[in-house]
């Protein structure tokens, strides 16, 4: 999770840019994710009870987002979602309603927020994916890099994906079943998912897929 004045920057960014793109957020899990890790090791839960509780965690996630953003609404559905684009509002998913009924995704802790996003944003038929995390990007996981400065990647080939480490093993999955672009991005910098939103382009790191 992102400190409190990194993450207002960014929702107040995103607010301002309500009107000129549409969007919408899928929260990760941040510290309520992490406490739900910490209740793993303590009390060795099982699969299916780290999974929801981890997906819950998403939805208190969203409703933080959704406190620090003006002009979001919280949502559970696709209908809520198109109602509030309808409106310039900014749709924050509360995604443990919707992933409860359908149950499309293996518990176990390899899949997390970015896999959700994956495969909501293929629900969705959406134009693009950003991961908004803290740091700028995806890092060389190239062996014998561990101590030394890694290079950050300006591009990801799809089989390097799941082994480098900066986001879940499922994500690369789920990306071979769509074309949109991904892109890993600083949050801590929201001028530049600003860019990527107007330009298509920005510093981070993006998935190269060449011939799409």
């Amino acid at each position: 999770m992102m400190r409190a004045g990194g993450l207002d920057a960014l929702c107040a960014r995103l607010s301002g840019m309500a009107a000129r793109h549409s969007m919408l957020i899928v929260p990760g899990g941040g510290s309520f994710a992490d406490a739900v890790r910490q209740a793993d090791r303590n009390h060795h839960l099982s699969d299916e009870a780290a999974h929801w509780m981890a997906i819950l965690a998403m939805n208190q996630y969203g409703y933080l987002i959704a406190d620090r953003m003006p002009g979001s609404r919280r949502v559970h559905t696709i209908e809520e979602i198109r109602t509030a684009l309808a409106g310039r509002l900014i749709p924050v998913w509360l995604p443990f309603e919707m992933i409860c009924r359908q149950d499309p995704l293996p518990h176990s802790w390899s899949v997390t927020s970015d896999a959700i996003a994956a495969w909501f944003a293929r629900q969705l038929r959406a134009a693009m994916l950003v991961l908004v995390k803290d740091v700028d990007g995806l890092y060389d996981a190239s062996p014998g890099l561990e101590n030394q400065r890694r290079r950050l990647l300006k591009a990801i080939r799809l089989e390097q994906l799941a082994a480098n480490g900066g986001v879940d093993p499922y994500l690369a999955r789920l990306m071979e079943t769509v074309t949109f672009p991904l892109w890993i991005v600083n949050g801590l910098e929201p001028q530049r998912v600003e860019m990527l939103l107007s330009t298509g382009q920005t510093t981070g790191t993006c998935l190269d897929r060449p011939g799409l």
